[in-house]
């Protein structure tokens, strides 16, 4: 069957940066005799769900590259900003009236707050005669299409991850890129008004403006992102980088003071690299294979399925979205949330070594190596008893890769509160886990100066007279006893 074909497609852009396999802008110049793109600012909206400083500064300066890639093929990008996404319904049905357009075309995105927007606008469009095209990008494939026998989304990751790969190893082309649209003719641009009017306050402009609303932060403004090369040129840069590492990323990937993790999921959360292009390179890497070929290839290719799990959980389980635990039983866990202990902790200031390099590694950079993510993450939660919810807002704030799907998986798994299938008594102990993954201090030294001259063995856990004679605190609490109390809190929900 044909696919239709419209005058004039509008791309809505929202965390697709690319121009490179994006299904939308290509479908959209497919089948589009005259294409332009847009983005909706909505920094109300982005504050509320809780994204910081450094996530919006990689976006909007992702898109100010985008908006130059598309200028090069004459393919306008708009930009407008409104309050929040409440607002999203009816300025989109100006702006099509005003800009003639007869379809609108977006890469689909998950959480409750964003399937509500988009279903408001296939409403409202609908009644202007406009079609509406949301399609799969942000993940490999449909969330909801990958089910137990009984129908229902997965709660538990290795049997969706089973199911994932036994439908798709050997699949060849499934997930092939799209090509990138052609380039148009100068009268192509021209057939789009520099800007428009819109509610008589906003304008709809065709420059990104050098300060953006409230946000605080502008597109090349003072921000951790500062330290990230942005865009799409980047993020290929980085996946090509890590394609020549890729074979040893199961060995080295659990060293935070080494470079052998991909460093991609900025780029991946912004849309500046596709989820596919990673599984090519990867799975090029394993022999055209998911599993099997080289174990760091299949590791990390792993990695991705994770990340296509809790895309999926926020579709099947819509209640993460609602700032509740996936395991409704846990919402009764007494957590402590003593102020002093979790603003120590987000200082990086607890008497545990390794906890406050990871910390401060977020304070200083924007991210956090993900084993590192684990052990914070547990510390909060089971040695510190403090709500996940606490701990997961602090890592929007601060994340340059803030995904919602990804973060909230994360952290209910680190809590016990999410779908991981092991006993809630699994507590890391930060100690061990600092001696086996920076056994030389390396990662530890750099983050914590004021440990520097300590020996490899008692940079882990420095000894007790040190406190008196250095600018470091004593440890916040007892991780033995401390764990004890947190599986006392838990199997006490039991009874």
């Amino acid at each position: 069957m044909a696919e239709k074909t419209y005058q004039r497609g509008l791309v809505w852009f929202r965390n697709d940066l690319r121009v490179k396999d994006n299904t939308a802008l290509y479908r959209a110049a497919k089948n589009c005799e005259c294409v332009a793109g847009i983005f909706i600012a909505c920094p109300d909206t982005w504050r509320a769900h809780g994204d910081g400083d450094n996530v919006i500064a990689l976006r909007l300066r992702s898109l100010a590259q985008l908006q130059a890639a598309l200028e090069r093929k004459n393919i306008p990008l708009y930009f407008i900003e409104v309050a929040g996404f409440s607002e999203v319904p009816a300025v989109l049905v100006q702006i099509v009236e005003k800009l003639k357009v007869d379809a609108l075309f977006g890469n689909a995105e998950y959480p409750v707050n964003e399937l509500k927007r988009d279903q408001n606008v296939r409403a409202q469009l609908k009644k202007c005669q406009v079609s509406v095209e949301l399609l799969t990008d942000r993940t490999l494939v449909p969330p909801g299409s990958i089910t137990t026998g009984e129908g229902d989304g997965y709660k538990v990751f290795t049997p969706f991850k089973r199911a994932f790969i036994a439908a798709h190893d050997n699949s060849g082309d499934a997930f092939a890129s799209v090509p990138a649209p052609r380039s148009r003719s100068s009268a192509h641009a021209e057939q789009w008004p520099e800007w428009i009017a819109v509610d008589g306050d906003s304008n709809l402009v065709r420059r990104i403006p050098e300060t953006v609303g409230d946000y605080g932060v502008a597109p090349g403004g003072d921000s951790h992102v500062l330290d990230w090369p942005t865009g799409e040129v980047a993020g290929a840069k980085a996946l090509a980088s890590f394609a020549e590492i890729i074979d040893d990323y199961h060995r080295w990937r659990d060293f935070p003071a080494r470079k052998n993790t991909s460093r991609l999921s900025p780029y991946l959360n912004c849309g500046a690299v596709s989820i596919r292009q990673c599984v090519q390179m990867a799975t090029q890497a394993n022999g055209g294979r998911w599993a099997g070929g080289s174990e760091g290839a299949t590791t990390w290719l792993s990695e991705l399925l994770w990340r296509e799990f809790y895309q999926h959980l926020v579709v099947n389980y819509p209640r993460v979205c609602r700032n509740k635990p996936f395991k409704p039983e846990t919402e009764s866990v007494p957590w402590a949330n003593r102020e002093k202990n979790f603003s120590a902790w987000c200082k990086g200031k607890t008497g545990v070594p390794i906890v406050d390099a990871a910390m401060r590694q977020l304070n200083q950079t924007g991210w956090m190596h993900n084993r590192l993510r684990m052990i914070v993450a547990s510390f909060l939660t089971k040695n510190l008893l403090t709500d996940w919810r606490k701990g997961e807002r602090y890592f929007m704030q601060m994340l340059v890769d803030a995904d919602f799907a990804a973060n909230n998986g994360g952290w209910q798994w680190a809590a016990s509160t999410g779908t991981d299938a092991a006993p809630y008594f699994r507590v890391f102990n930060p100690y061990s886990q600092s001696r086996r993954y920076d056994p030389d201090g390396a990662f530890i030294r750099k983050y914590v100066p004021e440990l520097a001259e300590l020996s490899d063995r008692d940079v882990h856990c420095p000894p007790r007279d040190l406190f008196a004679d250095h600018d470091y605190p004593a440890p916040i609490c007892d991780v033995t006893e401390s764990r004890k109390t947190a599986i006392e809190a838990f199997a006490n929900l039991k009874k």
